[in-house]
């Protein structure tokens, strides 16, 4: 199991890559893109994803160094709109934030019917306050 969740991770980072490496698009692109895989693996594989965010029972040095790849990345899409000294605070926020709207919208508490929007469109909301935040 831990094989599957250290494969996962390993995925997400070579699509943060991807994103990364797109010259075409903004640094605001690349994070919101970078958050959607995120919240889109939980869409598309909730036990996978779940599995992902549970602590490892195999290999957990391996788990560690996948996880960390992957975070590490993230953090530098994260500074490239925030600025280093930001991206830390700024990309936990975004992190947790993305987890938790994959967890709402797995438990169909995420309704656009009740709350008038979709996760894509939180995500936007999230980076947008970010980065004006930052001044970036």
């Amino acid at each position: 199991m831990t094989q599957l969740a250290i494969d996962a991770w390993i995925q997400l980072t070579d699509e943060l890559h991807s994103f990364r490496a797109e010259p075409r698009m903004t640094p605001r692109e690349r994070l919101e893109r970078a958050l959607t895989a995120l919240v889109q693996v939980g869409r598309d594989h909730p036990h996978l994803y779940r599995l992902m965010f549970s602590a490892p029972s195999g290999d957990p040095e391996a788990a560690l160094r996948a996880v960390s790849r992957s975070q590490d990345l993230f953090l530098e899409i994260v500074a490239d709109v925030v600025g280093e000294p930001q991206a830390r605070r700024h990309g936990a926020l975004l992190l947790s934030s993305a987890h938790g709207i994959a967890d709402m919208e797995r438990s169909g508490h995420l309704a656009a019917e009740k709350w008038g929007t979709t996760g894509e469109q939180l995500i936007e909301t999230l980076v947008g306050a970010i980065q004006s935040r930052s001044g970036a």
